[in-house]
């Protein structure tokens, strides 16, 4: 069993930045960060593989960057130019699974066994 505890969120103005940590307590090959408002399906945002492949929502490219740091089993996303949409909890996914899944259906939340419990986001106008 994985356990992922994710870090980083808070509250900023709109044009600011965050940064998300996602770690890991055991090996995993993909992870993405997922987000989730009230009364909305869960979204994918960003997704980031040891292969070094990586995915971005449309609404999320050039603002968002996710990276990896493998020697601490941690990934991050970096958030700049916030804007108050991007307001919602924010969770980590983490999945062992290798292959061509990710290149296809990054966003397919049946492919990722670990989750974490969630970081708020709020971004104010």
């Amino acid at each position: 069993q994985v356990q992922l505890v994710e870090s980083g969120g808070g509250s900023v103005q709109a044009g600011g930045s965050l940064r998300l940590s996602c770690a890991a307590s055991g090996y995993t090959y993909c992870m993405a960060w997922f987000r989730q408002t009230p009364g909305k399906e869960r979204e994918g945002v960003a997704g980031i593989c040891q292969d070094g492949k990586t995915t971005y929502a449309d609404s999320v490219k050039g603002r968002f960057t996710i990276s990896e740091d493998n020697a601490k089993n941690t990934r991050y996303l970096q958030m700049n130019s916030l804007k108050p949409e991007d307001t919602a909890m924010y969770y980590c996914a983490a999945s062992r699974l290798g292959g061509t899944w990710f290149s296809y259906s990054p966003w397919s939340q049946t492919k990722y066994l670990y989750w974490g419990q969630g970081t708020r986001v709020t971004v104010s106008s």
